[in-house]
């Protein structure tokens, strides 16, 4: 067998030598002590997620829209409220005798409620000319109710004055007469505005 160098290490279980550089020291510990290496890598945090821009960008775009559809369903409501629905009548003339008709004749606050335009619509005021009429016709002896062709006096564009008179005779030979003056606009066709 041979022998072993001097100084050296004699066997497997012979350990090196107290201080030489193959021998650590005991780990530290305590307060401000390094960490103790445990072979695995340090934790490290993951990557923070990419920010979804995308997301923000189309989430802004459709607040956006919204808002636009929004303020243009105002607008169009603001525009077309004061448009009429129907067509109206072919001329003044008979828009103020279709009018008189459903008030004096059919008593009917509905259909000439139907040929007013929509600034001067007052459901309440037409149903009071109505029973108006209609109290008259209680209380006189057959009351009947005609008028003249009504005459346009004066027409500018989209606007119209028209006249006449209707008369009441009653079966005991009362006659009243009452003179009218309208106003019609035109916007679908004619319109009955305003009577006085």
């Amino acid at each position: 067998m041979t022998q072993p160098p001097a100084g050296g290490p004699t066997g497997p279980t012979d350990l090196p030598p107290a201080g030489s550089p193959a021998q650590s020291s005991p780990p530290a510990t305590g307060p401000g002590a390094p960490p103790p290496e445990s072979g695995y890598p340090p934790y490290q945090s993951p990557p923070a997620p990419p920010r979804k821009r995308g997301a923000l960008l189309a989430s802004l775009a459709l607040v956006v829209v919204l808002l636009l559809c929004a303020g243009g369903g105002v607008a169009a409501f603001l525009t077309l409220r004061n448009t009429e629905a129907g067509e109206g009548a072919p001329d003044p003339s008979v828009a103020v005798d279709d009018f008189l008709t459903a008030v004096y004749q059919d008593r009917d606050a509905a259909k000439a409620a139907g040929l007013v335009c929509t600034a001067a619509r007052d459901q309440d005021k037409i149903r009071a000319k109505v029973a108006e009429v209609e109290e008259y016709v209680s209380t006189y002896q057959n009351p009947r109710f005609r008028w003249d062709t009504p005459t346009v006096d004066n027409e500018t564009g989209d606007r119209a004055t028209v006249t006449t008179t209707v008369t009441v005779t009653t079966a005991d030979e009362k006659i009243a007469d009452q003179d009218l003056r309208f106003t019609v606009i035109r916007k679908t066709g004619w319109w009955v505005c305003e009577v006085a």
